[in-house]
């Protein structure tokens, strides 16, 4: 009799067939590292790399997905040690050329993990950060949901993840699935793959048990998929619930070991010294005893089927599969198989058992089979039209306001969004902001009055009478604001999937993270990662430096400033005026929401500064000159009536000490040029394209540091000094560098910046010690 598969809209296709795709699935995979090894010409040695086993674990579950039970609305982030299984059913699929199958891991070929920017083929998610790519789907899930509640045709459909057992280990994965928003997300599917190995052997204590009740207890639906059919008709037998037991309780590298052994092995130590389990045992032949002790849920399509059958789609859902790391390979079981590779006579060993050619590794199934009809019809079912990208409206440069009094850079990220609400609604509407409960203490409190917060479904605000309640959060559907918890990892996790709906569904948003600047670091790494994977985003950190003087060493950033500096596809801006802000947020979000877009880091203080130092030209040319520079990384804030004896090059917070002491030094009789620097990043990149490596807009450099001005230069910035050392560079002066290069301390502000030099005393003696 044959049994079928069935997929949730009531089709299926025979098991058999099913089963004769998976074997070729784990051929395609496994001979696709085993060429970059030991086939392709490697001349420079080293390592090539790939992971047989961790593919071979997740094969079976990766056939019942994608060939019984994926829809083409649905988004699948791959554990990235399967890469090699995605290629293979993607090549099945048609959706890979033959050529790309001897290029994993080379120079333009297919990449170590799926990769959406860099693969041949549409990857759904990056991974390879571990912990990073299993949550993006969660943030998928809202980021669609979000675009959904704007009216627009994000679609439908399922966000799977599927993980690897170690990498639960990630506090990532707990800071995603505790986050108050992520149980009301039924869409969201984690299958892990309980092989219960890691990189160096087989884990004692991988409490399966433990886990499905951290899960259960957030909300999520447990599912586990444990025993394949084998073994659930044994344990109906004389002895069979002895064997489950014995099997449940026993230690995971007693398990593992048992999949190294001979029949006569398992026959000496399977039974435990029970004598009703070794007349099981007993009775059954070698290869069904073999073939039981790996017969675990993660390998058995049937089981499988039922637990995705099973998923109800209202609360999120999580599958435990167990599985054997290495399945069906020689290595199987092993505990240091992780990066081991076949031998060539293991290779053709593996071609002869599911029916492959070492002489034709890539052929695929013959025209008009049953197995070659299925993956047509899969195709088919799966392929997608590209989303036509909705450009993003017109973007004002300049909104006109010239900021007066005093004010901090971070007030003025605030009055920034409110300003373009007025003049420019239409592209204000694809704002949204996003904080980990630091909304009012950054300064977004009007913003968030304004727009309210982003809720799938209007909730009742209960201080909405409260005379007291000044920040009013009014959640709803229409509103631009989503607050996270105090987790930096979920907030740029979403950030870098709200910058991503361009590219998924063609509706652009414009994402705005706020967070406070100390914390960057903390989530720097998964903000990089969403950029690598085409999120574009711009990240605020407010308040920093040790200009944040009473809030002590703990709050104050350091090293944040080089961020931008070192960060690809980011441009980093740490403006000193309010018009800076206002200049600089509004050319971030002009690069938002396409194709050649990119990310930005604005980096802003609580300094209070007298909004006049500016010094904004009036005359409407020379405004817009200075606006150009300001984007452009750096401008002459003030300069000498004669050639200046010195250049001060401030940044940020930093800028009123260093136009003091230049009146300071100049009553000395040291006249002295001020360049405010909005951005060292871009200013690298000038540097560097005007020396024929890489693109910048070297004109800024003229601008900035003209040629005939040029002198010894003192740096100074509330930040790590190196950020701004390269500045000497430009015309190959002498120079002094000042800055913050230890923990901060609680204090006032003068006696801070005098504790770590910044105040203006200490840049007038580095100037004078350069003058000749």
């Amino acid at each position: 009799m044959t049994t079928t598969a069935t997929r949730p809209d009531g089709t299926g296709h025979p098991l058999e067939v099913l089963q004769a795709i998976e074997r070729r699935v784990l051929w395609l995979a496994t001979s696709i590292v085993h060429h970059a090894n030991r086939v392709r010409p490697n001349p420079g040695g080293l390592k090539v790399g790939g992971h047989q086993a961790s593919s071979a674990s997740m094969v079976t579950i990766m056939t019942a997905l994608w060939f019984e039970h994926l829809r083409a609305q649905d988004r699948v982030s791959v554990k990235p040690h399967a890469s090699p299984v995605l290629h293979a059913i993607n090549y099945l699929l048609g959706e890979l050329d033959e050529r790309y199958l001897t290029t994993l891991r080379a120079f333009g070929g297919l990449q170590s993990y799926p990769s959406r920017a860099k693969d041949p083929y549409p990857v759904d998610y990056s991974t390879g950060s571990v912990g990073i790519g299993a949550t993006a789907p969660i943030w998928g899930a809202l980021a669609r949901r979000y675009v959904a509640s704007k009216g627009a045709g994000a679609g439908t459909g399922r966000q799977y993840s599927l993980v690897g057992d170690a990498e639960l280990d990630e506090g990532a994965c707990w800071e995603a699935i505790l986050d108050p928003m992520v149980g009301e997300l039924g869409e969201v599917v984690w299958i892990v793959d309980l092989n219960r190995q890691s990189l160096d052997r087989v884990v004692p204590n991988i409490g399966a048990t433990r886990l499905q009740g951290m899960f259960d207890a957030a909300g999520w639906q447990v599912l586990t998929v444990k025993y394949g059919r084998l073994l659930e008709e044994l344990f109906t037998r004389p002895g069979g619930p002895a064997l489950r037991r014995r099997i449940d309780e026993m230690s995971n590298p007693e398990y593992q070991r048992l999949l190294r052994c001979s029949a006569q092995q398992l026959r000496e130590r399977l039974p435990g010294g029970d004598p009703e389990l070794a007349t099981l045992v007993g009775e059954l032949d070698d290869a069904t005893l073999h073939a039981a002790v790996r017969n675990l849920g993660g390998h058995d399509l049937d089981a499988l089927g039922d637990a995705l059958e099973a998923i109800d789609d209202t609360r999120p859902t999580v599958i435990f599969a167990y599985t054997v790391k290495g399945y069906g390979l020689a290595t199987e079981g092993h505990p240091q198989n992780h990066s081991s590779l076949l031998t060539d006579a293991q290779w053709a060993q593996l071609a002869e058992r599911v029916g492959a050619s070492v002489d034709d590794p890539w052929a695929r199934f013959p025209a008009g089979s049953d197995e070659a009809q299925v993956c047509a019809a899969v195709a088919q079912r799966l392929r997608r039209d590209p989303a036509p990208v909705t450009p993003v409206p017109p973007i004002p440069a300049d909104i006109g306001r010239t900021p007066a009094g005093t004010a901090t850079t971070q007030a003025a990220l605030g009055r920034v969004l409110l300003d373009l609400t007025r003049v420019a609604p239409e592209t204000t509407g694809r704002v949204v902001t996003l904080c980990p409960d630091v909304s009012s203490s950054t300064n977004l409190g009007g913003w968030v009055n304004k727009v309210g917060v982003w809720s799938a479904r209007e909730r009742v605000d209960w201080f909405a009478d409260d005379p007291e309640t000044i920040l009013h959060w009014r959640e709803r559907p229409t509103g631009q604001h989503l607050e996270l918890g105090i987790a930096e990892t979920n907030l740029v996790g979403l950030l870098g999937e709200l910058g991503a709906t361009w590219s998924r569904w063609g509706e652009p948003l414009l994402p705005i993270g706020v967070l406070y600047d100390p914390f960057v670091q903390r989530a720097l790494e998964p903000w990089s990662f969403g950029i690598y994977s085409g999120g574009q985003s711009i990240l605020v950190g407010t308040p920093s430096g040790v200009s944040l003087a009473p809030e002590g060493g703990a709050h104050q950033s350091i090293t944040t400033p080089s961020v931008g500096l070192e960060q690809p596809g980011c441009t980093s801006y740490e403006p000193a005026f309010a018009i800076d802000v206002e200049w600089t947020l509004l050319a971030s979000l002009a690069r938002l929401g396409r194709p050649d877009g990119t990310s930005a880091y604005l980096r802003l203080s609580t300094r209070p500064v007298d909004q006049s130092l500016a010094a904004v030209p009036t005359d409407p040319a020379a405004r817009e000159r200075r606006r150009r520079q300001v984007v452009a990384g750096a401008y002459l804030l003030r300069g000498a009536d004669d050639a200046p004896a010195v250049t001060i090059a401030a940044m940020g917070a930093t800028v009123p000490e260093a136009l003091a002491a230049t009146d300071r030094l100049a009553a000395l009789g040291v006249a002295a040029d001020v360049v405010c620097v909005t951005s060292a990043g871009l200013v690298f990149r000038a540097l560097q394209a005007r020396a024929g490596h890489g693109h910048g807009d070297s004109w800024v450099l003229e601008a900035a540091f003209p040629a005939r001005r040029a002198a010894p230069l003192v740096t100074v910035l509330d930040g790590h000094p190196h950020t701004l050392a390269f500045l000497a560079g430009i015309h190959r002066v002498r120079a002094a560098h000042l800055g913050v290069s230890r923990f901060g301390q609680s204090g006032d502000l003068d006696s801070v910046h005098r504790h770590h030099g910044l105040d203006t005393d200490t840049i007038i003696r580095a100037a004078l010690d350069l003058v000749p």
